[in-house]
Formats: C-alpha cells, structure tokens, sequence
C-alpha cells in the first residue's frame, strides 16, 4: 500500500505504540487521527506530529463507549476524509494488579471486553462499510501473545485479545472477495506503561521500544501483499521500513 495521502485512525494513539505508529504514519505521508480517553494527552500527541510538519488530528473518546463510535468515525471522515486505515489499538489490563481468573470480578471481564473486543468491533463495523464500497482499505488488530498463551492472571486480556484475533479471521472470511484487508498483529513485549502495570518489576531496557515495533507494523501496510488475509502476524518477523 502507498501510504502517501492516505488516512489512518488509530486508537490508544496518545501514547505507547499508538502514538508512535501516528508519527511514524504521518511522516510517511498519511493523514492520522489520534482517537484517546484524555482529550489534552491526546491534543498534545497530534500537536507534536504538527509541528513536525505532518496533517493530524486529535479525537477525545472512549471506544467502551457505545454511542461514541459513530461519532469517531464521522468526525475523523469531516476531519481528514475517508478512512483507509484503521488501528485497534486501544486496550486495557483490567483490574491490576492482575488476578486469577477465581478471584477476579465479573464486571472487571466485562470492563476488558469493552475496551478491547467490543469496541474495535463496532469501529470496523463503522469503517468496513466505506471501504467494501471503495474496495480498498487495512484494518490492523492489535493483539498479544496472552491471546494464545494461557498466562496464569492474564485471563480476561487473554481471553479478549484471542477473541479479537478470532474476530479478525471472520471479518478477513466474510469480505474474502474483496480486496479489503484485515490482520491481527502481536506487538511482542514493549516499554510501554501498560506493561509496566502489568510486570513492575520487569527489566525495562530489554524490552522493544514502541518507535521500533512501529517501524515493523508500518512496513507490513506498506507490503499486504506478504500476509494472508485475516493472518496473525508477529511484528518481530518483519524487517522495519528504511
């Protein structure tokens, strides 16, 4: 794909591999809207790449939020035009510290759902559609390897990110005649805050850096041609763009 004037959307873009696939995406010439919970984190993530000279735009909101996803999409189409990518990168632990699965709440489950599962699945249903009618477009899960290792603790994450790379073979299944593309992405391990959340007292420098598995998402939207579509790919296969 030329990434060049096309128009990316992406979730949990304030901070993390959010924001770093904006800039990244942005310096290759695509017109990025940050979606994101905190609306002065999220101003000032889009301001950055602006001042870098990139096109970007800044959406307060919660992808959980139901009546909120319509309101997404119509805003970042108003804002930057039709969505040719989108990035479900949002996403959520859940009750932390982290629990088994006996001792953890029915509404922690339901709260890991929203965020991760339901969420990106109603914003593919708000996209997809423009996109089957352009045929042409890229939808990039991003997903762990808790969706298919089973992490003692990890049990809602898990369960959500396996459901999410489930969802993404339907979708890539069900619009297979179509040159609309949907894929599931592992990120591997990341100096992120959300993983220090998660394991505090890991060693954080042995750990990839968001800007470097970014590198290796972007080169494969510049290649779908390599993956399958509806695959689950490991970002540390892939070479990063030069």
């Amino acid at each position: 794909m030329q990434l060049r004037d096309k128009t990316a959307l992406i979730t949990g873009a304030s901070r993390g591999l959010g924001r770093a696939l904006a800039e990244l995406l942005a310096a290759h010439g695509c017109s990025v809207v940050l979606v994101a919970r905190d609306a002065k984190s999220v101003e000032a993530a889009a301001e950055a790449i602006r001042a870098r000279g990139g096109r970007a735009f800044a959406i307060a909101a919660d992808i959980a939020d139901k009546s909120a996803i319509y309101a997404i999409t119509g805003q970042a189409t108003a804002l930057a035009g039709p969505i040719d990518i989108l990035i479900n990168n949002a996403s959520t632990l859940g009750h932390t510290p982290l629990s088994l699965l006996i001792d953890s709440e029915c509404e922690d489950l339901e709260q890991v759902l929203a965020v991760n599962l339901i969420g990106p699945f109603r914003l593919t249903k708000a996209v997809l559609g423009s996109m089957l009618l352009r045929d042409s477009g890229v939808i990039v899960n991003i997903s762990s390897d808790a969706g298919v290792e089973a992490y003692p603790t990890w049990g809602s994450y898990g369960a959500s990110k396996a459901a999410l790379d489930q969802l993404t073979r339907i979708w890539a299944a069900e619009n297979a005649s179509s040159r609309v593309r949907v894929l599931s992405v592992d990120p591997g391990e990341m100096d992120t805050d959300m993983h220090a959340l998660a394991m505090p007292d890991e060693d954080r420098s042995a750990l990839a850096r968001p800007n470097q598995v970014a590198a290796r998402i972007v080169a494969m939207l510049e290649e779908p041609g390599r993956a399958q579509n509806g695959a689950r790919l490991i970002a540390s296969h892939w070479s990063a763009s030069p």
